[in-house]
């Protein structure tokens, strides 16, 4: 059975790649045309936008790279800014 979620409960979840890295709280939804367009997810003090982006207050997500919404929010690793770059640096 498919279980529904209101968006509002969504807000502040925390969001997660799907290998496991902590993302960012979600922000906001963003809406068109009666569809979840996308995400903005803000960046805080322990998570991966923070080490990132630096300074940015966070990043908008597509809802086609959002894997899972529950208690927590997964996300595909593709959203993640200059993925492979940070890879080959370590």
């Amino acid at each position: 059975m498919l279980k529904t979620k209101k968006i509002s409960e969504t807000f502040d979840a925390k969001v997660f790649t799907d290998d496991g890295l902590y993302f960012g709280d979600i922000e906001e939804s963003i809406i068109s045309a009666n569809r979840i367009f996308g995400w903005r997810i803000k960046s805080t003090k322990a998570s991966y936008l923070n080490k990132v982006l630096g300074g940015a207050k966070g990043v908008i997500v597509p809802h086609q790279l959002v894997k899972s919404i529950g208690d927590i929010v997964i996300i595909s690793k593709a959203a993640l800014p200059s993925y492979d770059d940070e890879e080959k640096e370590e």
